[in-house]
């Protein structure tokens, strides 16, 4: 995935409001850039960092630009959370994930029972619903989801399993944007609820994919599958 337009560099004063923040450009001038990220963003918010904002396609838009990365220890994290939506739906239609390749037709935000699920895939011998969630969560050496309560993300787990019952595919696909770490995990401590609906989930059949990608000003690119660990 390539980003349509130049990224514009700067540095972060500050985030407020969970989805504003101050950033100062390379130019000293302070703008108000928009924060997809409604997370607490544990371990990807430091002020003095940098960072890379994108302009706003709409000119009549308040904020007119929007947060994309910042640079954690050497390396960028990715904290736009419609980005891996964008990122996933062209993988999946370009078969470049191992495991979730193949599928001759691939739509995006399709309802199944009382759910919407960011993919649908098919081919001439499945289906398969994905729900793609965005990781920028570190704990040591591993990426961990969530970083705050998510009731939404537990009653996805729950409509995947009923998913699988009915005889098709059901897939967690976790975009972790950053490239510092070796393992993904459910963040226990924070939601210990989603953690054990996702341990049931997989024991019903609901794949897990923790798909690492390298963020950088062009793009992001996907790396490698990690092997989750509970």
């Amino acid at each position: 995935m390539k980003f349509d337009r130049p990224l514009v560099h700067g540095t972060l004063i500050k985030r407020y409001k969970r989805f504003l923040a101050d950033i100062m450009l390379d130019s000293g001038e302070v703008v108000v850039a928009h924060c997809t990220n409604s997370g607490t963003m544990k371990s990807c918010l430091e002020e003095g960092a940098e960072v890379y904002l994108s302009p706003a396609a709409d000119p009549n838009r308040k904020t007119k630009f929007t947060w994309e990365m910042i640079k954690i220890n050497g390396g960028w994290v990715g904290i736009n959370t419609s980005n891996p939506n964008q990122l996933a739906h062209e993988l999946v239609s370009q078969g470049q994930i191992p495991g979730l390749d193949g599928y001759t037709e691939v739509r995006r935000e399709v309802t199944f029972g009382d759910s919407r699920f960011d993919l649908y895939a098919r081919n001439a011998s499945e289906e398969c619903f994905i729900e793609v969630k965005n990781v920028s969560l570190k704990d040591g050496n591993l990426a961990k989801f969530p970083d705050a309560v998510t009731t939404r993300g537990q009653k996805h787990l729950e409509t995947l399993i009923e998913v699988k019952k009915q005889g098709m595919r059901a897939v967690m696909l976790y975009i972790i944007q950053r490239t510092d770490v070796e393992a993904f995990a459910p963040a226990k401590a924070i939601d210990p609820e989603y953690a054990k609906k996702l341990e049931v989930a997989m024991a019903a059949g609901v794949e897990v994919f923790p798909l690492m990608v390298e963020v950088s000003p062009i793009g992001i690119e996907p790396r490698q599958i990690l092997q989750a660990v509970f």
